[in-house]
């Protein structure tokens, strides 16, 4: 079935296929402010979807079916460097591009080690909510315009995207006051895999983004 049918049918029609609006990417960092909430609210909605027919955890393969058993399998298996594709042998990039193993390694160790604390977290999520795949209508609606890599997981992957995409906008820390007011508890991000990407087509300038975010993460969310 086409993604873009089984996810309309997942959501009893409630995501719309070929929204228009601006692209979000367009936003400047005040009219951000202006539409955040609509961005969380889309967000939740998607999570909100009844996934009691689905089984499994990951990104939905060509059968739309989400193929990891458990989220540790699903992190595990997103970094074998054996699986064909486009990540087969992706470790040759600690030694031909500026990804450093070390810090992959310490990261990927800390996604495993809490791994056990996101197992149950099932949602639907889009899983691509780069601004670029975002669009905000007249009325300030939200959209996500891309379904390509959905799947089953913790919805924070969603947010995680939103703040390794643009970390100045600050949105963890409007997720966690948007959480306080909504009543919504708020685990935990995510973000190795984003960093994975960039370092694979030579983006520097968003992988040193991405790491500083991370690095900053911790400490940003402290004194909450």
């Amino acid at each position: 079935m086409n993604r873009d049918i089984f996810i309309r049918n997942l959501t009893n029609e409630k995501i719309e296929m070929c929204p228009k609006g601006r692209n979000a990417n367009e936003l400047t960092a005040t009219e951000f402010e202006k539409y955040y909430e609509r961005f969380f609210d889309m967000i939740f909605e998607i999570a909100g979807t009844d996934i009691s027919s689905e089984s499994g955890y990951g990104e939905f393969d060509e059968n739309n079916k989400a193929p990891y058993k458990s989220v540790e399998e699903f992190i595990r298996e997103t970094f074998n460097e054996r699986r064909e594709g486009y990540w087969q042998n992706w470790t040759e990039m600690f030694e031909s591009s500026f990804l450093k193993k070390e810090y992959f390694d310490e990261i990927f160790s800390r996604a495993m080690k809490y791994s056990s604390y996101c197992e149950g977290q099932r949602y639907l999520a889009n899983n691509n909510t780069f601004f670029r795949n975002l669009l905000v209508d007249d009325t300030g609606k939200t959209y996500c315009a891309d379904w390509g890599r959905a799947g089953i997981m913790d919805y924070m992957m969603d947010f995680a995207i939103l703040d390794l995409n643009k970390p100045y906008l600050l949105v963890p820390e409007k997720l966690y006051e948007y959480a306080k007011k909504k009543k919504i508890e708020i685990k935990d991000f995510k973000g190795i895999d984003t960093l994975r990407w960039h370092a694979s087509i030579d983006d520097l300038v968003s992988c040193e983004s991405i790491v500083k975010s991370i690095n900053a993460l911790e400490e940003r969310m402290s004194k909450y």
